[in-house]
């Protein structure tokens, strides 16, 4: 519930592509970064996902099948490029 959640999920339902089901959850443990998106079967985590962030997750991630990389949670996807070895 925390940062906007209820507005996210709200987006969502509002836009949900036909064969994708969208619900709400429990704790997902990840309630510092959220609101918290998590996308199934491929278990992609977003972060800090905003309502006016929908649209582009509904037609990139669900529609285009490439996950919003600005998005992703960085614990759960961390990025190769983002560690300096010097």
């Amino acid at each position: 519930m925390r940062n906007g959640a209820i507005a996210v999920l709200e987006a969502l339902q509002a836009q949900v592509p036909t064969g994708v089901l969208v619900q709400s959850s429990d704790c997902m443990g990840q309630c510092a970064s959220g609101p918290t998106v998590r996308v199934s079967p491929d278990v992609t985590w977003y972060c800090r996902v905003k309502p006016e962030d929908v649209p582009r997750l509904v037609e990139q991630h669900l529609l285009g099948d490439r996950p919003v990389e600005a998005l992703l949670h960085p614990r759960m996807h961390p990025r190769l490029d983002a560690f300096s070895y010097e």
